[in-house]
């Protein structure tokens, strides 16, 4: 790898749902030749823009965005796909002269690049496919007492409601006869890249929580429930998947299915991103070498600009 590449900077803006990194990455736009890197597990996929927040055609158009629109909501993404598709991604950005701006709040996808990642063993879908079963039969609180036996540490750390992390731990162990822990400290590889972080989140959590509230019932007002009835009628569709899975997605599609009422999917659509939100700040609060911003202050980009500058 050159030496230019290494000598440019790499901006990540991290945060919570619904805390203004969009509004704060397209800013910085205007001020400097950038490539926006999406950071978030959903924006991979087509077909679900109203539910993920995704930034609009015109938003797009006013630098190029990437890691949007990549997948089918039946595929899945992987933490190593995302580190290997960002590495290269910023030195594809660096080459143009760009600066690369890392935005989103997959905080999963944000350690592994910045921190490294085990190598763990690949997804086996068969057994994906058994570990689910199970817990359709038995609930996932008894799966979450299977990997309290074989992997503690880890179960400690996963919530027994979490069950794409909890399917992903028990997967670990089944397919290669090691727990997720011991996996997870062997010998890690991190980005080449030195990243200036931000992030950016209201000051009171109260504030957050109401704009939450008020982007997802903006969200239904704007044909979210239709968005995911499209994908709910294609009939390859289900639940497991990582993308209905995700926050609202998988609310609404229960309302689809007649789990829920239209209030009851609505308030724990509500609940869950406030959950999600809640997560992601508990990670970025324990994080290191972190600028923070104020949503609402009038000069996060200069701050930006001047850190870009030093």
């Amino acid at each position: 790898m050159s030496n230019q590449p290494q000598a440019m900077p790499v901006v990540a803006i991290m945060g919570p749902t619904a805390s203004g990194k969009t509004d704060l990455a397209l800013s910085l736009a205007k001020e400097l030749p950038c490539e926006v890197i999406s950071v978030d597990s959903a924006l991979v996929f087509k077909g679900m823009d109203i539910g993920t927040a995704k930034p609009t055609t015109e938003e797009r158009q006013l630098c190029p965005h990437h890691l949007i629109d990549i997948l089918d909501p039946s595929e899945s993404y992987s933490v190593t796909q995302f580190c290997n598709d960002t590495n290269r991604l910023v030195s594809q950005i660096h080459h143009r002269g760009n600066i690369p701006i890392l935005v989103g709040g997959t905080m999963m996808y944000f350690n592994a690049l910045i921190n490294g990642i085990s190598p763990l063993p690949k997804s086996d879908e068969a057994i994906r496919q058994t570990i689910c079963e199970e817990a359709e039969q038995s609930g996932w609180s008894k799966m979450h007492a299977q990997l309290q036996q074989i992997d503690p540490v880890s179960a400690e750390r996963i919530h027994p409601n979490d069950p794409q992390r909890l399917t992903r731990a028990l997967e670990v162990y089944r397919s290669s006869g090691k727990p997720l822990t011991y996996w997870q400290q062997q010998e890690v590889s991190k980005t080449p890249f030195e990243i200036t972080q931000f992030a950016i989140a209201p000051q009171d959590r109260a504030v957050l929580h109401r704009r939450i509230e008020k982007r997802f019932k903006q969200m239904l007002a704007g044909g979210f429930v239709e968005e995911v009835r499209k994908l709910y009628q294609r009939g390859d569709l289900h639940m497991d998947l990582p993308a209905i899975r995700s926050v609202g997605y998988r609310q609404v599609w229960q309302y689809l299915n007649q789990t829920f009422s239209y209030d009851e999917m609505q308030e724990r659509g509500i609940i869950a991103t406030r959950q999600l939100a809640k997560r992601q700040l508990t990670w970025l609060r324990g994080w290191n070498s972190l600028d923070w911003l104020d949503t609402f202050a009038n000069n996060n980009l200069s701050k930006i600009l001047a850190k870009i500058d030093r």
